[in-house]
Parts: C-alpha cells; sequence; structure tokens
C-alpha cells in the first residue's frame, strides 16, 4: 500500500459520523446493511448519511450494492486488512509479540482471506 492510499482511507475516517458508520459497518460484516438503516443507527439524516458513506466508498473502506430500491454499504474488508497490515507490519522493529495482545488480535481477526472473524 502506498502512503497516499493510506492518508485517504485514515482520511476518511477522521469525522465523528463517518467513524461510527464505519464500526457499525464492522460489526455488520460482509452482508452491510442498507442506507436507511445505517442513518437511523447513526442517528443523522438520509441526506448526511449518503454524503458520509460516498466518502468512505471513496476511499476504498467501503462498497456500495444496489438490493431492489435499497443501497447497501458494507466494508471492503480487503482494503481494511491492507490498512491494518501497512500500519502494522513494522511493529516493534519485527518483534509484534511485544506490542502485547491487543496487536495479536488485531492481526489474527483479518487472517482468513473470506472475511472478519
Amino acid at each position: 500500500m502506498k502512503d497516499q492510499v493510506a492518508i485517504e482511507m485514515l482520511g476518511a475516517l477522521a469525522q465523528e459520523h463517518r467513524i461510527r458508520i464505519f464500526r457499525l459497518l464492522v460489526r455488520a460484516g460482509p452482508a452491510g446493511m442498507a442506507s436507511s438503516d445505517i442513518a437511523e443507527r447513526v442517528r443523522i439524516s438520509p441526506t448526511g448519511a449518503s454524503f458520509h458513506l460516498k466518502e468512505l466508498e471513496r476511499s476504498g473502506l467501503v462498497e456500495a450494492r444496489r438490493q431492489g430500491r435499497f443501497i447497501r454499504y458494507a466494508i471492503q474488508v480487503d482494503s481494511m486488512r491492507k490498512l491494518l497490515t501497512y500500519l502494522t507490519e513494522d511493529c516493534c522493529q519485527g518483534q509484534p509479540e511485544l506490542c502485547g495482545p491487543s496487536m495479536k488480535i488485531a492481526r489474527s481477526a483479518f487472517t482468513d482471506k473470506g472475511g472478519c472473524r
């Protein structure tokens, strides 16, 4: 991953509503959620949710899929995995065990290519 791609992804997350939306979608998993449900759960207007979802989609962190008259958004697991790997690949000078249990948990959560565990 190039620095600029990581900066764009992190920049997309650097906003209160977008980080809440992203975390909500992480919990929802690959099935995702309808944009109207996201707006309701995050307690913002549908227009506001649409704006923030487009920013997350533009960064490559989420994807949109049309389902009938609804648009469902889901995390891009592979993109999230690449970002986390990029941020932690040189952890503790090649000794990730020094970083503690949270690093081990974060790394193992994304080892399955099919999605998060």
